[in-house]
């Protein structure tokens, strides 16, 4: 299998001074996909922007894993709504141009 388009998790931990449990605590939550390629284990690229985010959270706020998966579905659920209302606004339109 290729390597293109990830990232060893070995590297991302050095580059951001996190261990590889915090990783895989998250993984294990469901909230970070992790591929595992003859035995090394990758991060997607399209990861790396949640899991930064998640990592910020996690040193700066120092918030465990049970508090990110709560703002993880909490932020998942504001843009759902929103996307929600955005097409509620968009049908709401229709009438108001007749």
């Amino acid at each position: 299998m290729t390597t293109t388009g990830l990232i060893a998790a070995s590297d991302f931990c050095i580059w951001h001074q996190v261990e590889y449990t915090f990783i895989s605590s998250l993984n294990e939550a469901g909230l970070v996909e992790i591929t595992i390629v003859d035995d090394t284990t990758f991060i997607p690229e399209a990861e790396l922007q949640k899991l930064e985010r998640m990592i910020r959270l996690h040193n700066e706020l120092e918030i465990n894993v049970a508090g990110i998966e709560a703002i993880t579905y909490l932020l998942q659920r504001i843009e759902a709504i929103q996307e929600e209302m955005r097409h509620t606004q968009n049908r709401l339109r229709i009438y108001e141009e007749v």
